[in-house]
């Protein structure tokens, strides 16, 4: 599962990002603001391209409310998690179903977290997918799926899959991974053209080939009351590495 991220680039560097990603002309607003981490339990927002307005940045905030939910999108959220929507059942699932075919979108990010268990303690790690031009992580995005509320916000979902090798060892409880797609089906993603099959094919072979790595962090990130959007949540700390 994946229910915290990071998005750390200054506007700039994210407009350069997009640009090694093939973005050459995607907008980023003026008002876009970086953070360290965004825990979606609060339902703040992500950052997202989507089908309708593939080129410009959104805010989106995150936990998918559906079309027959958005008159009370905090009423949906109190008793619905849509965080993340299982990548298998997304043409199945009321809540997704309508998205899958209509609304689906990229995520901007450049890490999350997931929680590794051992002896029964949950040590949250840092996910990130090291470059050349940013070791400390590099903008990826995840497959996601979004709706427009008649206020105009919009609301968004991240695609989860289950967990390859490196991830099942990161995340040993659930073993499911975030579904970050690769750079050359990232615009067939938000194709209005592609059938259902087609966009499974992309589900069940489009995970991104760059490698990730991840390390343990602070278990602030578990504790109420402590600010944890600041740089230190995503160091590393000393309690030994799966890797």
């Amino acid at each position: 599962m994946c229910y915290s991220t990071s998005n750390r680039k200054k506007r700039e560097e994210l407009q350069q990002a997009l640009l090694r990603q093939s973005y050459e002309h995607v907008y980023v607003p003026e008002d876009y603001a970086p953070f360290f981490h965004r825990n979606g339990f609060t339902h703040g927002d992500l950052y997202v391209i989507t089908m309708e307005e593939p080129q410009k940045v959104n805010p989106a905030a995150w936990g998918l409310v559906p079309h027959w939910a958005q008159h009370d999108a905090e009423a949906f959220w109190k008793k619905s998690n849509t965080l993340n929507a299982k990548s298998e059942t997304i043409f199945e699932k009321p809540s997704y179903r309508d998205s899958a075919h209509e609304g689906r979108c990229l995520v901007l990010t450049d890490g999350f977290f997931e929680p590794h268990h051992e002896n029964g303690v949950a040590i949250p790690y840092f996910c990130y997918q090291p470059t050349k031009a940013h070791p400390e992580g590099d903008l990826f995005l995840f497959a996601g799926l979004y709706t427009e509320l008649d206020d105009g916000r919009l609301t968004t979902t991240i695609l989860t899959t289950d967990a390859n090798d490196f991830f099942a060892e990161v995340h040993n409880q659930k073993k499911r991974m975030p579904l970050v797609l690769n750079n050359d089906v990232l615009e067939d993603w938000l194709d209005d053209g592609y059938n259902e099959q087609q966009l499974n094919e992309i589900i069940a072979t489009g995970f991104t080939q760059l490698p990730f790595e991840a390390h343990p962090i602070s278990r602030d990130l578990y504790k109420k009351g402590i600010d944890t959007n600041q740089p230190y949540i995503v160091e590393k700390v000393e309690k030994g590495t799966l890797f």
